[in-house]
């Protein structure tokens, strides 16, 4: 059974990781995917394969933090697709420091990144889901529509070096619960998925030397390895999960089967 058949979705930061999985997952169940990256050349690859399976994918490069691209984002996908249910709200990577050593760069930053940036693609396509949804009404029931915003333990839970990063994703899931309690009205279900360590390029060891630019900025991410390793001791299950087990939860939320389901917030750790 394909879960979203004919859902158009627009998912943020899919050039890799869990964007990617869950674009592919997504694409799979049967929806149209407008893609979203800020490294354009991944992105295309990541859309270039999902379209050698089969799926209805496009590629829309740009940088969720530029105050302009929420509004092109969300026109590209109703210019292209037509209509619009899903919003998943993934972009994000980690500029870590402890407290008294980040700067006010780097917790802008990470706060415009996970925080803002999700904020204004909502609004932009605010216009949209509520005036469909009341057209809709008007004639019965208004369609089931999802946001999909992605959090982390570090915002459930704190977590040491990561002030910018984990408050950035406490605002979040802030956002979500205020938007559940707006948008029920309009059928809207607005949830959040908080991962724990998920393998990917921002959890691997530092050692990998693992590089962003961002800003004009270079960025190490990554983990010190003797974290890792206690990291996985740590973790029930003694194992990080992967991005394709991460993207099975962003599903749910997304797909009929939650739509009763709004303003929570579902941990993803592997029992931690």
């Amino acid at each position: 059974m394909k879960l979203l058949e004919n859902k158009v979705a627009i998912i943020t930061g899919t050039a890799r990781g869990i964007g990617q999985a869950t674009a592919e997952l997504f694409a799979a169940h049967g929806a149209r995917v407008l893609m979203s990256d800020i490294d354009a050349a991944p992105l295309e690859e990541s859309a270039a394969g999902i379209r050698k399976n089969g799926g209805d994918v496009s590629a829309f490069p740009g940088d969720v933090t530029d105050p302009a691209f929420p509004e092109k984002l969300v026109s590209t996908a109703l210019k292209q697709y037509g209509t619009l249910d899903i919003i998943v709200n993934n972009a994000g990577y980690t500029w870590d420091a402890v407290i008294h050593k980040m700067t006010d760069q780097q917790w802008q930053a990470i706060l415009d990144c996970h925080l803002t940036a999700p904020f204004r693609i909502v609004r932009a396509a605010s216009g949209f889901l509520r005036d469909t949804a009341k057209k809709e009404m008007a004639s019965g029931a208004a369609t089931a529509r999802k946001i999909v915003n992605i959090s982390s333990t570090s915002g459930t839970r704190g977590n040491p070096g990561q002030a910018n990063y984990s408050s950035g994703k406490a605002g979040i899931i802030g956002l979500t619960r205020t938007l559940a309690r707006e948008w029920g009205q309009f059928n809207v279900q607005t949830n959040a998925v908080a991962f724990g360590w998920i393998d990917t390029r921002l959890t691997r060891s530092k050692e990998k030397e693992v590089k962003i630019t961002r800003k004009d900025t270079e960025i190490q991410l990554g983990i010190p390895t003797e974290r890792l390793e206690s990291m996985s001791k740590a973790i029930p299950m003694g194992r990080p999960g992967t991005p394709a087990e991460a993207a099975g939860a962003v599903l749910f939320f997304a797909s009929p089967l939650s739509n009763y389901i709004s303003g929570q917030v579902l941990e993803v750790t592997g029992g931690l």
